[in-house]
């Protein structure tokens, strides 16, 4: 383990719920001087104490060690609130709704923060009877790929993994999709409007034409 839960982060767990040294000792059958001892960093909790640290302070073992802990007011199951995590060795997605301590391959995932679709990243929408069929115009290489498309409304989140040589397109049942997302695997997530990206072809982009050209070079591509 290259990380030990620290005595700061049990001195500020303990304050912010408002226990005393003697109070968190008592939980834990421990002494009081020995708690002064962890905060003082004078020693460290025995490895068989860190379950029962994080079960008084109610948080998971991965937050008492990171010293960040998860916090998850109002979440109310809206899938609109979803993170995803992406891991940057063996390419692992995972979708949280909120917050959460993720790990893979000994790394500390952060969220990604979805970014506006661009004229490098146009995604382009069509309903189709109750779905709706979104096309990335993107290149699919082994280097440079779109490794997922999801579309998320307040109760559902539709997830398709896309490998690299493969094509760059999605379908999903239209039922409430308020916001298209996809993942480059060098430039990030980025995000769409479902029915901006139908209603505003002509004006999504700064410029018209060029946006004309890329759609032609997209049908050309994925035709």
């Amino acid at each position: 383990m290259n990380q030990y839960v620290t005595g700061a982060a049990i001195k500020e767990l303990r304050e912010k719920n408002k226990m005393t040294q003697l109070q968190l000792a008592e939980k834990l059958g421990v002494s009081d001087k020995t708690v002064s001892k962890w905060e003082t960093a004078k020693g460290y909790p025995d490895i068989t104490l860190l379950e029962p640290i994080a079960e008084v302070f109610r948080i998971s073992v991965t937050e008492l060690i990171s010293g960040n802990a998860i916090h998850n007011a109002n979440v109310s199951a809206n899938m609109m609130k979803s993170r995803f995590y992406v891991c940057p060795i063996c390419g692992n997605v995972i979708h949280s709704m909120g917050e959460a301590a993720i790990h893979c391959h000994g790394i500390r995932l952060t969220p990604l923060e979805a970014e506006t679709t661009d004229e490098h990243h146009m995604g382009l929408i069509e309903c189709v009877e109750d779905e709706y069929y979104v096309r990335i115009d993107h290149s699919m290489t082994k280097d440079h790929y779109i490794s997922f498309v999801a579309a998320a409304s307040s109760d559902d989140m539709q997830m398709v993994k896309l490998y690299p040589e493969g094509s760059a397109e999605a379908r999903f049942k239209i039922r409430g999709v308020r916001r298209i997302f996809f993942f480059c695997n060098r430039d990030g997530l980025f995000s769409i409007d479902p029915v901006k990206g139908i209603d505003d072809r002509e004006s999504g982009y700064d410029d018209s034409k060029e946006r004309r050209e890329l759609e032609k070079a997209a049908d050309m591509l994925f035709g």
